[in-house]
C-alpha cells in the first residue's frame, strides 16, 4: 500500500512538471520600419525602410484609428 501511494504520488509530481520554454520563431535584427517584402503587407504609398513614413503612419493609426477617446461622444 505504501508502495503504491509512493509510486502514484511520484507520477503525479512528474505531471506537473513544466515544460521547457525555448525561444521559437523568426528571429531577425532588421527593424521593423524595414518591411517584410511581401506587397500585400505593405500599405500603399509606403516604402521600405522608410522610417519617417512609418512613425508617421503609427503615430496616425494611434490617433484616429485607435484611441477610443477621440471616437467616443462628448
Amino acid at each position: 500500500m505504501k508502495a503504491a501511494f509512493i509510486i502514484c504520488s511520484a507520477a503525479l509530481l512528474v505531471a506537473c512538471g513544466e515544460k521547457p520554454q525555448d525561444a521559437k520563431g523568426v528571429r531577425t535584427d532588421k527593424p521593423a520600419y524595414s518591411g517584410t517584402g511581401v506587397a500585400s503587407f505593405t500599405d500603399a504609398g509606403w516604402k521600405a525602410g522608410d522610417k519617417d513614413g512609418w512613425a508617421n503612419h503609427l503615430k496616425a493609426r494611434a490617433t484616429y484609428g485607435q484611441n477610443d477617446h477621440v471616437r467616443a461622444p462628448q
